[in-house]
């Protein structure tokens, strides 16, 4: 520890924020090159999302098993099994807290800690950390591996904290308390991937289940079932070629995205397309490995869109809740979802369905929630209403970087950065996860994998040449944007309201923040690095430029 540091001061290499799949591998990576690292995160156990979202029915919604874990190491692959394809999040968080021991990482985390803020001190070139403890850390690095969907979101519904009964919101559910729905009347807000995976479960227990319903969402089957045992013993013999194929495609799943335009088949070779993926459920099936340009051509995204409306048709039994249930917008624009049950739970006498749109909430009450068309009476209430992703975890830290401007004031009109990772006048801040990267749409633990993969090299790279302090240059980042917005573009996203776009924020601004280049981006940031860290300054290190 430095003489002039305070005793609760902790002098680091590099500070990490958040204890999940891109926080725990940032330790375990930097940490093996020698550094001094310490992880802090709010919870009381590691898991990052995978702590929090333990609401009920919470599952990968990619493709699981032995794909959607850490890569880098085959003895973690070969050490735990997985007992489902798409396994629930007891079992990933089960798997983080082994990796956790089998890495010794724990020594290194600091959890029931949140940061409070971070400061750079330019002429140390050293960023200043504050704790919920009171105490500090101070390091040349800065790892923002905050969470994609980790800055859970309330709407502000009038009367909101009035009601008497129990609250949760999905993304903050209590890890310290059984949730019992047993003889409950239930209502669950927001009809996302949280509401949608737990409505079935919810339903099953309560006495009584109102559904408040913002927008009506496609869901596919998740098609779960137990693990393929000869898959996960092929994936061990030859994992290098599986994982081969996950940094090759467009989301870096194990499996081959089609090359088939919608147009080219007959309607009912499409019917018997769409049929078959239904039937073997998950995502990847449906959307990766039907068609190619679901995703690019409105006619082609049209016509899966009425497969799912079908669907819905066929099994909800009253057509009226069918009708309420049918969505309009382009299919997988939003978040794509996928359940275990969820459409035929309408078809049970204890589950209704209110439309929002049709008939709104005028206010929550201390017993309920009153809609235009009266009040529903409430013992419990469930907010599934997500997150400010991708940029508001960061946000809400708030650090401040040159001249001590803060990150909210850079980002009020624009989240910019340079190759996703880091963000102009923030020097040795760097993010995994963050905006105009692949982020959400792209297999998220192999995701931070590379993304650290790069951050520990370009940290390597300083040290070997004597650099104290990396950013990027100025304009960069408005070259970044228009390319993130060039790739983007050329897809149906952005023409969707969604969270993608910051659509579920009150005040904030629109901008299409995921890279969607999948391993072109990879390719984009490698090649920076291989031409010396294009695009960036740099400084030279403060002793050695005194000396």
């Amino acid at each position: 520890m430095a003489s002039n540091a305070s005793s609760n001061t902790q002098e680091l290499d590099a500070v990490i924020i958040g204890a999940g799949f891109g926080g725990m591998y940032a330790l375990h990576t930097l940490r093996e090159q020698g550094l001094k690292v310490r992880v802090y995160d709010e919870a009381t156990g590691v898991g990052g999302t995978w702590f929090w979202n333990r609401y009920p029915g919470a599952r990968v919604d990619y493709p699981g098993g032995p794909f959607y874990c850490y890569t880098f190491s085959e003895d973690l692959l070969k050490e735990f099994d997985w007992p489902e394809k798409q396994p629930d999040q007891p079992t990933v968080l089960r798997y983080l807290n082994f990796v956790a021991d089998r890495l010794d990482l724990r020594r290194d985390i600091q959890l029931g800690t949140r940061v409070t803020g971070a400061s750079y001190d330019e002429a140390a070139q050293r960023w200043d950390v504050e704790l919920s403890t009171g105490e500090r850390g101070r390091a040349q690095f800065l790892v923002c591996a905050v969470g994609a969907l980790s800055a859970a979101h309330v709407p502000n519904i009038p009367g909101r904290d009035s009601f008497k009964g129990e609250v949760y919101h999905t993304g903050r559910w209590p890890a310290d308390k059984q949730v019992s729905f047993a003889g409950k009347r239930v209502g669950i807000i927001g009809t996302g991937s949280s509401g949608i995976q737990s409505t079935p479960v919810v339903a099953r227990e309560a006495k009584h289940l109102t559904v408040f319903q913002r927008t009506p969402q496609y869901s596919v089957p998740a098609g779960n079932t137990p693990t393929d045992k000869q898959l996960v013993a092929e994936a061990r013999a030859n994992w290098s070629k599986f994982r081969e194929v996950m940094l090759r495609t467009p989301i870096g799943a194990p499996e081959e995205p089609s090359t088939i335009r919608a147009c080219e088949h007959t309607p009912e070779q499409r019917r018997a397309t769409y049929e078959a993926a239904w039937q073997k459920g998950g995502l990847g099936p449906i959307l990766v490995s039907t068609y190619c340009d679901i995703l690019t051509d409105k006619q082609s995204n049209e016509w899966l869109a009425e497969f799912v409306r079908g669907k819905i048709r066929e099994i909800v039994k009253d057509p009226e809740v069918a009708r309420k249930l049918m969505p309009s917008y382009l299919i997988a624009t939003k978040r794509q979802v996928m359940d275990e049950g969820y459409y035929d739970a309408f078809n049970r006498d204890n589950v209704s369905l209110v439309d929002l749109r049709e008939d709104p909430i005028i206010e929550i009450t201390p017993t309920g929630v009153r809609t235009e068309s009266g009040e529903h009476p409430l013992d419990m209430l469930i907010f599934a209403t997500g997150f400010d992703a991708i940029t508001g975890a960061l946000q809400k830290i708030n650090p401040r970087g040159r001249g001590g401007v803060s990150l909210a004031e850079r980002w009020k009109d624009r989240f910019n950065s340079w190759l996703g990772l880091t963000i102009p006048s923030m020097p040795n801040l760097f993010m995994i996860h963050g905006p105009e990267s692949p982020c959400v749409l792209y297999n998220m633990p192999l995701g931070a994998e590379r993304q650290t993969d790069w951050i520990r090299e370009c940290i390597g790279y300083m040290r070997k040449h004597g650099i104290g302090a990396i950013e990027p240059a100025p304009g960069v980042d408005l070259a970044w944007s228009k390319e993130v917005a060039e790739v983007a573009n050329m897809s149906l996203y952005p023409q969707t309201e969604s969270w993608y776009v910051g659509a579920n924020i009150p005040g904030k601004h629109r901008q299409f923040a995921v890279h969607l280049g999948g391993p072109m981006y990879y390719e984009r940031i490698q090649q920076a690095a291989a031409r010396g860290y294009e695009g960036f300054i740099t400084e030279p290190e403060r002793s050695a430029a005194a000396a």
